[in-house]
């Protein structure tokens, strides 16, 4: 399974941007998918994670309201809009697939993709 982050970038606070994950290797709709980010000095965070489907969808709680996952699985593309975004959001964020159709869990997503840099400016 191959993995790419893009779209990330520098803005400053109150920006918006949307990052993308292409996927190849396997069937991409069979899958649930998921956004990790990882800032300089701190532990990987989980930050948002859809199902197969898009029915069921996880946010990380300081960015409900201003995140939003999605997914076309008919072109095989993962989305986050990150909006409103604050200096705490600066990460390299990289997405993820699990071994399931609906675990939304961390712990089940096992492929992973080269990151994105966001980088939120005060």
């Amino acid at each position: 399974v191959q993995l790419q982050a893009s779209g990330g970038g520098s803005v400053e606070v109150g920006g918006s941007l949307r990052l993308s994950c292409t996927s190849s290797g396997r069937t991409f709709g069979d899958f649930a998918m998921g956004w990790f980010r990882q800032a300089p000095g701190k532990e990987r965070e989980f930050v948002a994670a859809i199902s197969w489907s898009g029915a069921l969808t996880y946010l990380l709680d300081s960015v409900k309201g201003r995140f939003t996952i999605s997914r076309d699985n008919t072109k095989n593309i993962l989305y986050l809009a990150l909006h409103d975004l604050k200096p705490e959001d600066t990460a390299v964020y990289y997405c993820a697939g699990s071994q399931g159709r609906n675990s939304l869990k961390a712990d089940g997503m096992k492929h992973w993709g080269k990151g994105t840099q966001v980088t939120v400016s005060s």
